[in-house]
């Protein structure tokens, strides 16, 4: 497997909120069991310090492709 750079490349929320289109307290919504639009394919957030999360743009990157995949033509 290659490694490029987005794979190691760490999203913070707002570039991962622009990535995907989807607000702030969508995403974290899509995190949250509790919530009706948990989402548990939703790539899980990594710590990066005692109150910063960043995700994974591999990973971001893996779930957008599955969204396409899934849609439906019609």
């Amino acid at each position: 497997m290659i490694h490029t750079n987005t794979e190691k490349r760490i999203l913070r929320i707002k570039q991962l909120s622009t990535i995907i289109g989807l607000a702030r307290s969508t995403i974290y919504d899509r995190l949250n069991p509790k919530s009706p639009r948990h989402d548990p394919s939703f790539p899980k957030p990594i710590k990066l310090g005692m109150t910063s999360i960043g995700w994974l743009q591999s990973e971001v990157d893996q779930w957008i492709q599955s969204k396409v995949s899934e849609r439906v033509i019609g």
